[in-house]
């Protein structure tokens, strides 16, 4: 669902209050935080959706990899996790089991387990999981605490959706779309792994949302932010195929419910595209002062994480964000 449909049905249910919960839906984090004890919290997650691309095996591994993200962004370890699957009556059970071997891989990978699932019929397929993640209470991140001045380090290119949906209307190079796979593939544990070391500010994934819906939440409302976009790391074949038009129906509604908060000192339709692409398992979006910034994304890049430094936050200005 677009964030604006969401935002509206969210804000009408009623709530109950409980001062063990640190991070509900009332707010736009990442995942929901709930205390255990004085000095540690559980992060609980859920995300699930139909396939991307035609090899289910690869599907299984990008549907766990976006899950589990939430978890990274928010400072925690990842400890179990239980599948949310659906299939056609009559389906292939190869596909579905290969469906499964992806998760199941992913979930190791990220120190974590698999303890279970649930499973219906469908007419279509669909995979994803609820995610259960530890964190230190000291060490949380949330994604909406920035400060003035601090700069904005992302951890993965740009352009997945983009990359996909021309792909998958026969456009897009076998090439491209392997660096977009690859991309999705890519567990955020590194850089959630370093970034706990810098003490930084805020952190968000970026996903459905796009880079300008995602960086918005961080603001709060209360800061704005310059990007820049000579600054963005990019895949290859992502603005090319942008100015094809082979662009995404979300990215079209992160359009209409940011265009009004987005100041475009550029004239390029491409570029806005790839900015409000959705991107399935995308890469973290860093905020941190400026004094730490370049030290982090030296480590990040030592250990074989993408990272650049794409713009800063500012005092609170007529436009959420401004792009140069």
């Amino acid at each position: 669902m677009g964030p604006a449909d969401l935002y509206g049905i969210l804000e009408k249910l009623p709530q109950k209050k409980d001062e063990n919960l640190l991070v509900g839906y009332n707010s736009d984090d990442d995942a929901a935080v709930y205390m255990i004890n004085d000095t540690e919290a559980i992060i609980q997650t859920v995300d699930f959706f139909p396939p991307n691309v035609s090899d289910p095996y690869i599907f299984g591994k990008i549907a766990a990899t976006n899950a589990v993200s939430d978890i990274f962004a928010m400072g925690g370890d990842v400890t179990l996790a239980l599948n949310i699957l659906a299939f056609p009556k009559n389906g292939d059970k190869d596909i579905l089991s290969n469906i499964l071997k992806g998760g199941q891989e992913v979930v190791n990978a990220a120190g974590g387990i698999i303890a279970g699932g649930h499973t219906i019929s469908d007419n279509s397929v669909k995979y994803g999981l609820s995610v259960t993640g530890k964190v230190k209470l000291d060490g949380l991140i949330k994604n909406n605490t920035v400060n003035a001045g601090d700069h904005l380090i992302l951890t993965k290119p740009l352009g997945v959706g983009i990359i996909v949906s021309a792909y998958n209307a026969g456009e897009a190079t076998e090439e491209n779309f392997k660096k977009a796979v690859k991309s999705m593939i890519t567990l955020n544990r590194t850089a959630s792994e370093v970034m706990r070391k810098y003490g930084v500010s805020a952190c968000t994934d970026v996903t459905g949302f796009g880079l300008l819906g995602h960086l918005k939440e961080m603001l709060n409302d209360k800061f704005s932010a310059i990007v820049s976009v000579n600054k963005l790391p990019i895949i290859d074949g992502a603005y090319e195929y942008a100015q094809q038009f082979l662009t995404t129906g979300g990215g079209q509604k992160n359009r209409e419910y940011l265009e009004d908060s987005i100041d475009f000192k550029i004239d390029d339709y491409a570029m806005e595209e790839i900015l409000y692409d959705p991107q399935t398992s995308g890469g973290l979006l860093i905020s941190i002062s400026e004094d730490k910034a370049l030290s982090l994304v030296k480590e990040l890049r030592e250990k074989g994480v993408t990272a650049n430094d794409i713009g800063v936050i500012t005092d609170k200005q007529e436009y959420s964000i401004k792009v140069n």
